[in-house]
């Protein structure tokens, strides 16, 4: 009996540091020090480029224990916004991404890798247009620290290529695909 009180003791012990490691971090999407932006072709003969106002999210980040990271975004489609409202209109309407039936996509990672150049690789499902789909980030962190206000920060970019019609959105010429590109600065809890 007490041979196994030890080794629980001593495994936990041993596990306990690498849990208590890990910090877990809101988006400061509020504070606009985050963004989710999209650049799509217009037709094969320019881009147009935009962003989702409106999100909310939290990651956990461990530099010494990169796997034990996790990201969760929850995006409001209706707040698409590429400077041009009858675009939006379109964009949002049931001919592409349908944003008053699918009103929010999502986002959870499901295995976070470091990359031999110091970048991240971020894996997870993407729920979007109704549709889930597994997707790659590749990220990097832009650096971390205290702010002027108390609080430890960390900031990360990252850009991944969504094919439209994996998500059943319509594909109208060269707009196959969108580009996204993630600034994300969280506030340590």
């Amino acid at each position: 009996m007490k041979k196994t009180l030890l080794a629980t003791a001593l495994l936990t012990s041993m596990t306990l540091p690498a849990m208590v490691n890990a910090a877990d971090y809101v988006i400061d999407s509020k504070g606009k020090h985050a963004s989710v932006n999209f650049k799509v072709s217009h037709l094969g003969y320019s881009f147009i480029q935009g962003r989702f106002n409106n999100f909310e999210g939290q990651f956990s980040y461990d530099p010494d224990n990169i796997e034990a990271s996790k990201v969760m975004v929850s995006v409001d489609t209706t707040s698409l916004d590429s400077n041009h409202a009858e675009r939006d209109k379109h964009i949002k309407s049931s001919d592409f991404i349908n944003a008053g039936k699918y009103s929010t996509a999502t986002f959870n990672s499901t295995k976070v890798t470091k990359k031999a150049q110091g970048g991240l690789t971020i894996e997870g499902d993407l729920m979007l247009h109704g549709k889930t789909q597994a997707i790659t980030i590749d990220a990097n962190i832009v650096g971390e620290g205290d702010d002027p206000w108390g609080n430890y920060r960390a900031g990360f970019e990252g850009t991944t290529r969504l094919q439209l019609a994996d998500f059943g959105i319509q594909v109208v010429g060269a707009s196959s695909y969108v580009d996204m590109q993630l600034h994300v600065e969280g506030i340590r809890q």
